[in-house]
Protein backbone atom coordinates (compact mmCIF):
# COMPACT_ATOMS: atom_id res chain seq x y z
CA UNK A 1 0.00 0.00 0.00
CA UNK A 2 1.09 2.93 -1.30
CA UNK A 3 1.93 6.10 2.14
CA UNK A 4 0.92 9.11 -0.15
CA UNK A 5 -2.63 8.46 -2.04
CA UNK A 6 -2.96 11.79 -3.64
CA UNK A 7 -1.87 15.65 -4.02
CA UNK A 8 -4.63 18.15 -2.30
CA UNK A 9 -5.67 20.95 -4.80
CA UNK A 10 -7.46 23.75 -3.31
CA UNK A 11 -6.99 27.55 -3.72
CA UNK A 12 -5.26 28.08 0.06
CA UNK A 13 -2.82 25.27 -0.86
CA UNK A 14 -1.76 26.43 -4.08
CA UNK A 15 -1.07 30.08 -2.78
CA UNK A 16 1.21 28.36 -0.18
CA UNK A 17 3.24 26.69 -3.07
CA UNK A 18 5.77 29.60 -3.77
CA UNK A 19 6.40 28.88 0.07
CA UNK A 20 7.48 25.86 -0.86
CA UNK A 21 4.48 23.86 1.20
CA UNK A 22 2.56 21.27 -0.67
CA UNK A 23 -0.39 19.44 0.53
CA UNK A 24 -0.83 15.65 0.33
CA UNK A 25 -3.34 13.21 1.48
CA UNK A 26 -1.96 10.28 2.64
CA UNK A 27 -2.88 6.45 4.62
CA UNK A 28 -3.73 6.82 7.56
CA UNK A 29 -1.23 4.41 8.91
CA UNK A 30 1.37 6.83 7.45
CA UNK A 31 4.01 8.28 9.95
CA UNK A 32 6.08 11.94 9.43
CA UNK A 33 9.41 9.90 8.15
CA UNK A 34 7.39 7.76 6.16
CA UNK A 35 5.80 10.73 4.35
CA UNK A 36 9.78 12.65 4.28
CA UNK A 37 10.67 9.06 2.45
CA UNK A 38 7.87 8.66 -0.17
CA UNK A 39 7.76 12.54 -0.83
CA UNK A 40 11.85 12.59 -1.35
CA UNK A 41 12.13 9.22 -3.42
CA UNK A 42 9.00 10.28 -5.41
CA UNK A 43 9.94 13.70 -5.99
CA UNK A 44 13.75 13.93 -5.57
CA UNK A 45 13.25 17.04 -3.69
CA UNK A 46 14.83 17.86 0.10
CA UNK A 47 11.89 17.91 2.44
CA UNK A 48 12.34 19.88 5.50
CA UNK A 49 9.41 19.41 7.30
CA UNK A 50 5.99 17.08 7.56
CA UNK A 51 3.20 18.29 9.57
CA UNK A 52 0.48 16.30 9.89
CA UNK A 53 -3.45 16.73 10.51
CA UNK A 54 -6.33 14.40 10.69
CA UNK A 55 -9.91 14.87 9.63
CA UNK A 56 -12.46 12.94 11.43
CA UNK A 57 -15.57 11.72 9.44
CA UNK A 58 -18.46 12.97 10.02
CA UNK A 59 -22.32 11.38 9.65
CA UNK A 60 -24.76 13.03 6.96
CA UNK A 61 -27.78 12.47 6.33
CA UNK A 62 -30.71 13.57 4.34
CA UNK A 63 -34.36 13.15 2.23
CA UNK A 64 -33.80 11.19 -0.77
CA UNK A 65 -37.42 10.50 -2.85
CA UNK A 66 -39.08 11.19 0.87
CA UNK A 67 -36.90 8.70 2.36
CA UNK A 68 -34.28 9.37 5.10
CA UNK A 69 -30.76 8.56 4.17
CA UNK A 70 -28.05 8.74 6.37
CA UNK A 71 -24.92 7.63 6.01
CA UNK A 72 -20.61 8.73 7.30
CA UNK A 73 -17.90 10.85 5.40
CA UNK A 74 -14.80 8.99 5.53
CA UNK A 75 -11.84 9.93 7.59
CA UNK A 76 -8.35 11.15 6.37
CA UNK A 77 -4.93 12.45 6.99
CA UNK A 78 -3.36 15.09 5.35
CA UNK A 79 0.25 15.53 5.12
CA UNK A 80 1.57 19.23 4.74
CA UNK A 81 4.94 19.64 3.74
CA UNK A 82 7.86 22.18 3.40
CA UNK A 83 10.65 21.40 0.51
CA UNK A 84 14.01 23.09 0.63
CA UNK A 85 13.88 26.72 -0.61
CA UNK A 86 14.30 27.06 -4.47
CA UNK A 87 13.18 23.78 -4.81
CA UNK A 88 9.67 22.57 -6.23
CA UNK A 89 7.35 19.97 -6.80
CA UNK A 90 5.26 19.59 -10.11
CA UNK A 91 1.78 18.67 -9.02
CA UNK A 92 0.56 19.86 -12.54
CA UNK A 93 2.78 18.19 -14.80
CA UNK A 94 3.73 21.28 -16.40
CA UNK A 95 7.61 20.50 -18.05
Amino acid sequence: MSVLKRPIITEKVTAQGGQGKYAFEVALTANKVEIKKAIEKLFGVTVESVHTMRSIGKSKSRTSGGKFVSGKTSTIKKAIITVAEGEIIDIYGEA
